[in-house]
């Protein structure tokens, strides 16, 4: 045979193979250095390398929120579904004997605030979102361009354009500080704007986007936000509030609209304004039953909240 045009005899052949074998048991000092034999033996024979670790997604899964998080309302309780004390001027009459609290939040000092809760009382605060009152002392540089048409009837007071940055950023400067005061909840007024001549194109999609962002800001602060009024997107709203405030349902035979709330086991706070109290008295008759067929908790009050006579359907069977 040949091997590189050499020929090769038996014999040498022979001392051939075992010289080779010889020196395969032999190790090369330059060969283990050199990086090409290096390359060579790692080629030849890839190196075994440990499979993957597994990767536990449970951890992940567990602490990463989702791209939209939703304000959390795990420690936001509502109002007791009861009997409610509701009173925005005149000084403070405290021995209205009930649970549930409703009070103006610029003109109620927190001490007060304060006393009423540490007598077991759930405490509302009150506040306009979508209007702007010329006395209030946060109103200072507000944006003109946000102000439209007055109130009727309400001297000071202007419909707010709820569709501007300062509008809301008004209202939520209002919730801290109703968070700071002390209270357990909010009343966001006149948050239907949209029903009314305001001097802006609002529609009910501006009107529902505003009282939303409202909502899960008071979330965030940890308050619960009672619905003012706003019937008409009541069944977009009730999921984002925790009660509901309204005027007159009875009187306009607009309560059934408040369904939404009423089924989902919220509490409704309902007023009448019969004009006088010997009116109220006469009128309970007619209103108290419906009220309490409804499960809704009505009060018949003076117009101007001012605390100086209160008739409650639930205590109205008590009282006659």
């Amino acid at each position: 045979m040949r091997i590189s045009g050499v020929k090769i005899t038996t014999l040498s052949f022979v001392i051939l193979l075992l010289s080779s074998i010889v020196s395969c048991g032999e190790s090369d000092p330059q060969a283990e250095s050199s990086p090409i034999a290096s390359q060579s033996a790692s080629t030849s024979t890839p190196a075994t390398r440990p499979p993957p670790a597994a990767i536990d997604t449970t951890a992940a899964t567990e602490t990463a929120p989702p791209a939209t998080t939703p304000p959390s309302t795990t420690a936001i309780s509502g109002p007791p579904d009861s009997d409610w004390n509701w009173q925005l001027t005149g000084e403070l009459n405290m021995t209205v004997d009930t649970n549930v609290w409703d009070i103006d939040l610029f003109e109620t000092h927190s001490e007060t605030i304060a006393e009423l809760r540490q007598n077991g009382r759930y405490v509302i605060c009150y506040f306009s979102a979508g209007s702007i009152e010329d006395w209030r002392p946060d109103v200072d540089g507000f944006d003109p361009k946000a102000i439209g048409l007055p109130l009727d009837g309400w001297e000071g007071e202007n419909w707010l354009d709820v569709r501007a940055e300062s509008s809301l950023t008004l209202a939520n400067s209002r919730l801290r500080m109703a968070k700071q005061a002390g209270c357990d909840a909010v009343e966001p007024d006149n948050v239907d704007g949209f029903t009314n001549e305001t001097g802006f194109p609002l529609t009910s999609f501006d009107q529902i986007k505003f009282n939303t962002a409202l909502a899960r800001t008071a979330h965030e602060y940890g308050l619960a936000i009672g619905l003012k009024n706003s019937l008409d997107i009541a069944s977009e709203l009730a999921d984002e509030f925790d009660f509901s405030v309204t005027e007159q349902c009875h009187q306009y035979e607009e309560c059934e609209l408040l369904a939404p709330f009423l089924n989902s086991g919220k509490p409704v706070l309902n007023a009448e304004y019969p004009g006088s109290q010997n009116t109220a008295i006469e009128s309970a008759s007619a209103t108290c039953p419906e009220a309490k067929q409804l499960g809704i908790h009505t009060l018949l009050l003076p117009l101007d909240l001012d605390g100086s006579w209160r008739v409650s359907c639930e205590t109205y069977n008590a009282e006659n």
